[in-house]
């Protein structure tokens, strides 16, 4: 098992120095899912919510949130992102709103605490802009997919 890394010799908190590592191209995927009532997702498919466009709202919501990790998370170093997608893909079959957020960089740390961050939060932006109409909304299923780029290499997991 590794060291963690956040942590000092004597145990305190630690920011990691990252300033010795070469400047790489990384990109991460992450997944969240909102589990909700049939007449609810439909009310967002269909375009009905008083509030509005509840997807585009989120996703504005989940770039934001990946933008301002650093200041959520404590001992992440602020990113210059280069880019943030957040797609939002409603399954009506299982009444669930699929949340996959990618974020891109060319720098010396990973970015899979912003792409986790933006699937997080867009998914929080839609309980928030549904409770009114469906309090038992579940919010689960949050996880890094994909990971690129840095010393520890590539790799996947399925949804």
């Amino acid at each position: 098992m590794s060291q963690l890394t956040h942590l000092d010799e004597q145990g305190n908190a630690n920011m990691v120095d990252v300033s010795e590592k070469k400047v790489t191209f990384r990109e991460a995927v992450a997944y969240s899912e909102v589990e909700m009532r049939p007449d609810t997702i439909k009310l967002i498919t269909e375009g009905g919510h008083k509030k509005g466009d509840v997807l585009a709202v989120a996703r504005i919501a989940g770039i934001q949130a990946a933008k301002r990790t650093s200041d959520l998370i404590p001992l992440c170093h602020p990113l210059m992102l280069s880019k943030v997608g957040v797609e939002l893909i409603p399954n009506l079959e299982r009444n669930v709103v699929e949340i996959t957020a990618t974020c891109k960089l060319a720098g010396q740390t990973g970015v899979e605490m912003e792409a986790l961050t933006a699937a997080s939060v867009a998914g929080l932006t839609i309980y928030d802009m549904c409770k009114a109409v469906d309090k038992e909304m579940v919010i689960s299923s949050v996880k890094v997919l994909a990971k690129k780029g840095g010393k520890s290499g590539d790799w996947t997991v399925e949804k």
